[in-house]
């Protein structure tokens, strides 16, 4: 496929690989294709797998569209411990026991955290404050505050529970940040809780079923004339 045919414009449905940041699976398109104009529409994390949209060329002026579109994601929450970035990218902490934590009080933990609700985002993200990212001053063990945003989950379904673990499905909306929910819901429990995996299977009407791994695309490029 010729580098003309991605400055036209191309949607690329990706499955991010673990480890990866999504600027990485974005750089190597980018040298691929030997093209510029390459963006993803909503990052995630290194930690997390699953749909990614890379847009090329004239397309990229698609990316707010399918940034705004519902999500679905699919993940664990460990429970009895909390970590400092809401996640495994550092070491859990504040260990607690998780004994009395029952099945039922698992699935009405997460009724408080459907429909409209209030979600402060993790004082490790990209977020920026003053023109810096938040997770630089995180990191030098500054205090990083930051105000609860509006969002939107229409569904927090537990599929599976094998404690201290909890298998979740989420949807939700643009915004969300998944590694506060987990926080947040084990907090509510009393136990703590942090996202031990994650990955995202839908945005609006594209899913990951549909996606293709990054060495496929590498090889199918490498592989035209």
């Amino acid at each position: 496929m010729s580098s003309n045919s991605f400055e036209e414009g191309k949607v690329l449905l990706i499955n991010k690989p673990l480890y990866w940041t999504s600027f990485d699976v974005v750089r190597k398109i980018r040298n691929r294709i030997k093209i510029k104009k390459v963006g993803h529409a909503g990052t995630l994390d290194p930690l997390a797998t699953g749909l990614l949209i890379v847009c090329t060329g004239k397309f990229t002026k698609k990316i707010n569209e399918y940034m705004a579109q519902e999500k679905e994601y699919t993940g664990t929450i460990t429970l009895g411990a909390t970590t400092p970035t809401y996640d495994l990218e550092s070491e859990p902490e504040n260990f607690t026991s998780f004994e009395n934590i029952t099945p039922e009080k698992i699935y009405a933990a997460t009724i408080p955290f459907t429909g409209e609700i209030q979600q402060v985002p993790p004082a490790h993200s990209a977020i920026k404050k003053n023109g810096k990212p938040v997770y630089l001053l995180a990191r030098k063990g500054k205090e990083v505050q930051l105000e609860p945003r509006t969002i939107y989950i229409k569904e927090f379904a537990i599929t599976h529970i094998e404690m201290p673990v909890i298998h979740f499905k989420v949807t939700c909306s643009t915004g969300t940040y998944i590694r506060s929910l987990a926080n947040d819901f084990g907090a509510a429990i009393g136990c703590g809780g942090y996202l031990s995996s994650l990955c995202r299977t839908r945005i609006g009407n594209y899913t990951l079923n549909e996606s293709q791994t990054m060495d496929g695309f590498l090889k199918a490029e490498s592989c035209e004339p």
